[in-house]
């Protein structure tokens, strides 16, 4: 688990409301507790809710802005399996310190080439709980992660519900990281 760290919003500030994914603005001055800085993004509390804050947005919270470069490739790209699963696996649920790989809501990963020698990679996620609202926001935080691969043109992320999420889903190293062992 990480520690929580308390600071005050610089600016206004985009965020999505955990659970319920609904956007929602932050005004500057907003007291905050970052609970969770995985993956690229923030999880906050603030209000007596939790927030997902983009990583675009760290400067509100006083932090880096994180640089991610899209790698542009001259020609075909041979894309390894294990570079888009290691991708996902920097992927998480705001709530849950532990990534979507080792938590086990992805079901299925298709790498395909395409006729002009880049890849589409075709993703099938669920999440812990049909009623999430933070779906969305993760499949897309996934499917930006894709993109960003080398050689990667296209990416589909469809979130599933069959068959239904369990905890015997989780992987060992999800297990030890939850307490869970």
């Amino acid at each position: 688990m990480q520690n929580v760290t308390s600071t005050e919003l610089g600016r206004d500030c985009d965020a999505v409301q955990i659970p319920h994914g609904a956007e929602v603005s932050l005004p500057k001055g907003t007291p905050v507790d970052i609970t969770q800085t995985l993956g690229g993004t923030f999880t906050v509390h603030a209000h007596g809710g939790l927030y997902r804050i983009a990583g675009k947005d760290a400067d509100a919270l006083g932090l880096p802005v994180p640089v991610e470069e899209k790698k542009v490739s001259s020609g075909p790209v041979t894309l390894d399996e294990k570079e888009v699963w290691e991708i996902l696996r920097t992927c998480y649920d705001p709530e849950i310190p532990v990534n979507i790989v080792d938590l086990g809501l992805v079901y299925d990963l298709a790498v395909d080439k395409l006729p002009n020698g880049s890849n589409r990679v075709s993703v099938k996620m669920t999440l812990t709980a049909p009623g999430c609202g933070m779906g969305g926001v993760i499949a897309g935080d996934a499917q930006q992660k894709l993109l960003a691969l080398d050689g990667v043109e296209d990416a589909i992320v469809e979130v599933v519900w069959d068959p239904p999420w369990h905890q015997s889903m989780i992987s060992d190293q999800g297990r030890r990281v939850l307490g869970l062992e």
